[in-house]
């Protein structure tokens, strides 16, 4: 069981460390209209964002596709959106002067992504953000992606601190729901969806420019419980998308 006093920040990285939904989005519409589909990406991550690819993906199909013909379109969309990403790859505003500034405060910090470790390096170590980080939790540390709360509570083990000590970032409504389940309060990020989305976020920033690690602390004290999973935001299932 963990038994650190410190307090410790755990990161998505898709939409918290790097603004990349717009490409992500560009790459499943590239994939489905190979493939005939209509689904509108946009709207399609809106609400599953967060969750592996291929699950994602399996919710477009009218009739079931094998796991391994999944994991084929995954792939695939993963190389559209690095081609699409290529050029573009950069931080979130303010992120590494909020991550300098959260270890020279004493918090731990975690990555908690449902990326592969591929993927994940493909954006940390452009970026040279992989010093900043005690713990990298990715897809194959936990068998259940978000909106379970696996990666997050992982995490959490892995850095040695209890659930209501920490504060996870996320910009998706499924990553929000799976900090919950994981016991632990959250600030969202509006990269991605509107912030009238989240559920019950303790704040909602733009970039790391609004917000410094001494504000933690505070927000914590003013938000001491950690809201209930709403099961109609956790809903995986969303066989009608148009």
């Amino acid at each position: 069981m963990p038994t650190d006093q410190s307090y410790a920040l755990i990161f998505d990285m898709d939409g918290v460390i790097i603004d990349n939904t717009d490409y992500q989005a560009e790459a499943f519409q590239l994939l489905f209209r190979e493939h005939g589909l209509t689904t509108n990406a946009q709207h399609l991550l809106e609400r599953l964002n967060g969750m592996p690819a291929t699950a994602i993906l399996k919710t477009v199909f009218q009739n079931p596709v094998p796991e391994k013909e999944l994991k084929r379109y995954a792939d695939q969309r993963e190389f559209l959106y690095r081609v699409l990403y290529w050029e573009k790859r950069k931080e979130v505003k303010g992120l590494t002067d909020f991550l300098r500034a959260a270890r020279q405060a004493g918090f731990k910090i975690a990555l908690g992504t449902g990326s592969a470790p591929d993927t994940i390096g493909y954006i940390i170590d452009h970026l040279h953000l992989r010093p900043f980080f005690d713990v990298i939790t990715g897809a194959a540390d936990v068998e259940k992606g978000k909106p379970h709360a696996d990666t997050f509570t992982v995490a959490a083990q892995q850095l040695g601190v209890p659930p209501e000590r920490c504060v996870v970032f996320e910009d998706a409504v499924l990553g929000e729901q799976a900090a919950y389940r994981a016991g632990m309060r959250c600030i969202c990020l509006d990269t991605s969806v509107e912030a009238s989305k989240f559920q019950s976020p303790i704040r909602v920033i733009k970039d790391f420019t609004e917000v410094v690690p001494q504000d933690i602390i505070t927000l914590l004290e003013q938000h001491p419980t950690v809201p209930k999973p709403d099961k109609q935001r956790a809903q995986r299932q969303y066989m009608k998308l148009s």
